[in-house]
């Protein structure tokens, strides 16, 4: 079942990072539907948060995205190569996202090994956020795009992990952040091989 809008009004992004685990996110690119469960997850909190590319309130053509109400794709070109997948949260103008960093294959897997040139059963496959986007073939082209429309989406199939199953650490990448750096604002599934490095609790 899809989820509705109303989930990703949650204003506790932390929380909803930590939810989505266990959902399936899925994409259908010319009547092609592929699909992952999400198994890696990052909170960004907002105008708040150092890491956030809306702290203290920045809004350019790239974030502008982020101020709309929760349930929206928000995908930017991170390195000039690689396409990452948020998901945006919480209410018009809070600017609040959970990017999405892996995903384990589930639906599609022929087509998500084509794009990847590998196969399904090696970890780097959909391990990392611009490996987890390019596997379900998120580009530029879906920003803005409502989750609860028909070309990409997510569903709750029951898939659900306990909290010893669940490892909460520091976020990958944001050294610039500072203090901020160091919240415990990434979740992944232990022992899951679709999850990117550092996976050791």
């Amino acid at each position: 079942m899809k989820l509705r809008p109303e989930y990703y009004r949650n204003e506790d992004v932390v929380s909803l990072a930590k939810d989505l685990l266990g959902k399936v996110l899925y994409t259908k690119i010319n009547n092609q539907i592929t699909a992952g469960i999400i198994v890696e997850t990052e909170a960004y909190f907002g105008v708040k948060d150092k890491a956030s590319h809306a702290y203290g309130g920045r809004r350019t053509s790239r974030t502008e995205t982020m101020y709309s109400p929760g349930g929206i794709a928000y995908v930017y070109l991170c390195y000039g190569m690689h396409h990452l997948f948020n998901i945006v949260s919480s209410l018009e103008d809070d600017p609040h996202a959970v990017l999405i960093r892996g995903v384990q294959p589930l639906v599609g897997i022929d087509i998500i090994e084509s794009r990847r040139n590998m196969p399904y059963t090696k970890g780097a496959i959909a391990a990392g956020p611009g490996s987890a986007a390019k596997a379900l073939g998120i580009d530029k082209s879906f920003n803005a795009k409502d989750l609860n429309g028909d070309e990409i989406w997510i569903e709750d199939h029951q898939i659900s992990y306990k909290e010893d199953e669940i490892a909460a650490s520091p976020r990958v990448g944001i050294a610039y952040a500072k203090e901020h750096a160091l919240l415990p604002w990434r979740f992944f599934v232990k022992g899951n091989k679709y999850v990117s490095k550092p996976n050791k609790v």
